[in-house]
């Protein structure tokens, strides 16, 4: 059964055709010109800024035109992740989905409902001729994922509405009223590479099988982060076993938990033994820490292999890390924070300030690690800042930021709140949680061009966001989808 026929059609119809566009972050050209020409078709008034947002209107549906302007909005942009073995080039290739019980999957990649399904919910109001509802407007932003660059570039007096429905959270029965700003944080030193010894044994060292997950929603979990668990192991193997480290890498994204990382060691041959022994000793001592939350981990130590025309015979590409400098930035990357930093006092059970280490890579005289940092209180991430500059100033690493933006401050006393809490009960008998999320949705930067906005944020329910592993339940889209109906005929009178 292909998804295009799970109830609500209108909506599924929808996510399908986004499914079959590449979209992934800064690169989401030919969705930008789908949305576009989508709105064109449907004979509503479509503008396109400057950056690539989309803006469709659609005027009110008769005997509504007293009712406030509502702004639903979701971004067109995926986080293009994928299991080790699938091959899928996300520039290219649509996503290929399936159906498993109550849940939409993808086969071996990210599914892309983060934010395709709420952007397929609007399209599906957009369509609608039998719904009931004021003045709407759909704005796509582009490239959320890795820098909130639509959001930031939106221009004051594009759109006309007063309300903002975002359509970007992942679980249904809850209603949004804050996010968490967040800010790039990067660490870089170089290094002159030493030459390769002939006798050394050449090994291949890999942490895999950890579930990753969103660094905003999932960060609570404290699930592995396979960049953290490699330098665990390599830190023992440089000091207790002579191993020489040729390079590391682990990581593709900032706002992804890193769920695999790789190595390649030198090993002196009268070492071999004590090596595979620390190896040994190391990767079961973290399986069994982690075992609850990533029991299907691996960690593989074996003899290199080398790919076909690739040198192995002490080339420059085989050069490796001093060893004061190897010892050296991995003890930074142990000691850089990870993970929650502080939880909220003011909300129980939500993260306050987190940081992700998302992205490491050791090769060829430089060094990097990239870390996302996220805080619904401005100073604590400063402070998280100052952390992360201090433990890789002491190793005698730079530090930069970048992409900084404020969190999103919840309003007690939103009039669309209390409307969409009415009508959640209503419809089914109980009312809504109200929350605030560890992510980081785009309202908070909306709001600064758009300070009049009253702003919540709703979604159906979506598992494991940014990862192979994401997957949408389908009972939950319905659900969503008459709430969603039902609020939009029961917006307030200007």
């Amino acid at each position: 059964m292909s998804i295009q026929n799970l109830d609500p059609q209108i909506v599924w119809k929808n996510f399908y055709d986004l499914t079959q566009i590449p979209r992934p972050s800064k690169h989401e050209e030919l969705a930008v010109e789908y949305m576009y020409n989508w709105g064109k078709s449907h004979g509503l008034e479509t503008i396109k800024d400057e950056i690539g947002n989309i803006v469709i209107r659609k005027p009110a549906t008769p005997g509504y035109e007293d009712r406030k302007g509502v702004i639903l909005q979701g971004h067109i942009d995926m986080v293009p992740q994928k299991n080790n073995d699938t091959v899928h080039d996300f520039e290219k290739d649509p996503i290929q989905t399936w159906i498993d019980g109550d849940w939409v999957k993808a086969k071996g990649t990210t599914l892309g409902a983060d934010n395709g399904l709420g952007v397929a919910m609007a399209m599906a109001v957009l369509e609608s001729s039998d719904l009931k509802h004021g003045p709407i407007e759909l704005l796509v932003t582009v490239d959320e994922e890795t820098g909130m660059t639509g959001a930031n570039a939106l221009k004051p007096g594009l759109l006309q509405g007063d309300i903002l429905i975002n359509l970007d959270s992942e679980t249904e029965g809850e209603l949004y009223v804050g996010c968490a700003g967040g800010l790039d944080a990067t660490a870089s030193a170089s290094y002159v590479p030493a030459e390769y010894d002939k006798n050394w044994l050449c090994y291949s060292l890999a942490v895999k099988g950890f579930k990753g997950g969103h660094s905003g929603m999932d960060i609570i979990l404290c699930r592995g982060n396979a960049n953290k668990l490699a330098a665990r192991i390599l830190l023992e193997l440089l000091t207790k076993a002579d191993v020489k480290l040729l390079d590391f890498e682990g990581g593709t994204l900032r706002n992804a938990i890193p769920r695999e990382a790789f190595a390649t060691v030198y090993v002196p041959a009268d070492k071999l033994a004590e090596a595979e022994k620390v190896f040994a000793e190391v990767s079961a001592a973290i399986k069994a820490e982690y075992a609850g939350t990533d029991p299907d981990s691996e960690f593989i130590f074996k003899p290199y292999e080398c790919a076909e025309g690739e040198c192995c015979c002490g080339g420059d590409e085989c050069k490796y890390v001093p060893e004061a400098d190897a010892v050296r930035f991995v003890r930074a990357i142990i000691a850089c924070p990870d993970g929650v930093e502080r939880m909220s006092s003011e909300m129980p059970g939500l993260v306050e300030t987190s940081n992700n280490l998302a992205m490491v890579k050791i090769e060829g005289g430089q060094f990097s690690v990239k870390t996302l940092m996220r805080s619904s209180v401005d100073t604590a991430k400063d402070a998280l800042a100052q952390k992360f500059e201090s433990v890789f100033g002491l190793a005698g690493i730079e530090t930069s930021f970048a992409g900084g933006y404020s969190g999103w401050a919840p309003n007690p006393d939103s009039a669309i709140l209390a409307t969409m809490k009415k009508v959640y009960n209503d419809l089914y008998g109980k009312e809504p949680a109200v929350m605030a999320i560890h992510a980081g949705l785009e309202c908070g930067i909306l709001s600064g061009a758009y300070p009049h906005w009253d702003m919540v944020s709703c979604g159906p329910t979506l598992m494991s966001p940014h990862s192979p592993d994401e997957r949408a339940n389908i009972p939950s889209v319905a659900k969503c989808w008459d709430f969603l109906k039902a609020v939009l005929e029961n917006i307030p009178v200007k």
